[in-house]
């Protein structure tokens, strides 16, 4: 059974004070913080997803830079908007950002939609982010829980299931609406997220924290196993090979299709290693199997490592002779394929893997950010 977050009227308003006078005190300059236009707090809530705080400032900041407005970002190609998101990861947030301006465009004149249902109409916006739009931009009385404000009413509470047991959230969004009766939903909103940031973050500071006296994790000693924790996810290694097929001082680049994993993102050819291949076998047999290009390994440039989601991957990449320089590719696991020169790679998205790859050879540069 949850618990009962039971606060007197009085102790609601002095719980809400306190929490913005915190915040009125400790905010952080975020760029989306200086006219709460809805477009801008948009694609700030959309690019921290799953992404840290520094790093979403300066892509808000170039995106920004690059799509100034909903329209420029409904005009805009797929490709200009994947590579502006290159690096960020999640490849659907932008495709979902690209659909949803057009559909702004189209069914809302241009202006970004009011209230929480109708932002929730959006691709890529669910209940969270449609809320948060809605309290941030526009005011509305609207709960946002993310994972921040999910971990304080944890330790608040003193919540013993983890959080995404049943119920939970639900339970924390109705805390959030009668918490926030009375102030301003704006302000209130960001408060939360902000102090699960800085203060009840994964390690609390409980001395630091304005709710301390609230806090029953904080009375009972409990606040360091709050949230419970649910089962850790297992990882899948995966090794692959992968080639840098060059002719006429150009390389091969592919793009996969607009479905699956990299959707829509360019690559180098290759795939995973079959049971008993060495790296090199695995390559030249992926190359031939993609693209029926006829290769030998020459050099081993790098291996790079990097973890997704649920995977861990570990990428044997290759220099490779093509064996016969009038033969073209054809096509079996892309959709479009190009010689570029290597400069040229900057202006093609690629997935983190392959970026780092090309990062590592000194190609592809030209980001202001990491």
């Amino acid at each position: 059974m949850l618990p009962v977050f039971d606060l007197t009227a009085d102790q609601k308003k002095d719980f809400a004070a306190k929490l913005l006078d915190w915040f009125a005190a400790n905010q952080r300059p975020l760029p989306w913080r200086e006219t709460y236009d809805p477009y801008s707090v948009w694609i700030s809530e959309i690019m921290l997803q799953q992404t840290q705080m520094e790093r979403g400032v300066a892509y808000f900041t170039a995106w920004m830079k690059t799509f100034p407005t909903i329209a420029s970002v409904a005009s805009a190609g797929e490709e200009a908007v994947l590579k502006a998101w290159e690096g960020l990861g999640y490849y659907s947030r932008a495709r979902n950002l690209h659909k949803a301006a057009k559909m702004i465009m189209r069914d809302f004149g241009g202006e970004f939609p009011r209230g929480a249902e109708a932002i929730r109409s959006l691709p890529g916006v669910g209940e969270y982010t449609a809320g948060a739009i809605a309290a941030i931009a526009f005011n509305a009385p609207e709960a946002a829980v993310d994972a921040n404000v999910m971990r304080i009413f944890s330790r608040l509470c003193d919540v013993d299931v983890p959080l995404t047991h049943p119920g939970v959230k639900a339970f924390i969004a109705d805390e959030v609406r009668a918490l926030m009766a009375g102030s301003p939903p704006r302000l209130f909103a960001q408060a939360l997220m902000e102090l699960g940031a800085l203060v009840c973050a994964k390690k609390p500071n409980c001395p630091a924290c304005p709710l301390e006296a609230y806090c029953e994790a904080s009375r009972l000693g409990t606040a360091e196993k709050r949230p419970k924790k649910k089962t850790t996810v297992t990882y899948t290694s995966l090794e692959m090979s992968t080639g840098i097929v060059m002719k006429d001082g150009r390389l091969f680049i592919q793009k996969r299709p607009p479905y699956g994993v990299w959707a829509g993102l360019w690559e180098f050819p290759g795939g995973c290693l079959e049971p008993g291949e060495t790296p090199e076998q695995a390559l030249v047999r992926e190359v031939a199997e993609e693209t029926e290009l006829p290769v030998s390994i020459r050099d081993k440039v790098a291996v790079i490592r990097h973890s997704y989601t649920t995977c861990r991957v570990t990428m044997h990449a290759f220099f490779c002779n093509l064996l016969d320089a009038a033969k073209n590719p054809v096509l079996h696991a892309a959709v479009e394929g190009k010689w570029v020169l290597p400069g040229e790679t900057a202006n093609y998205a690629f997935p983190a893997g392959h970026r780092k790859l090309l990062e590592q050879l000194g190609w592809g540069k030209g980001r202001e950010f990491p």
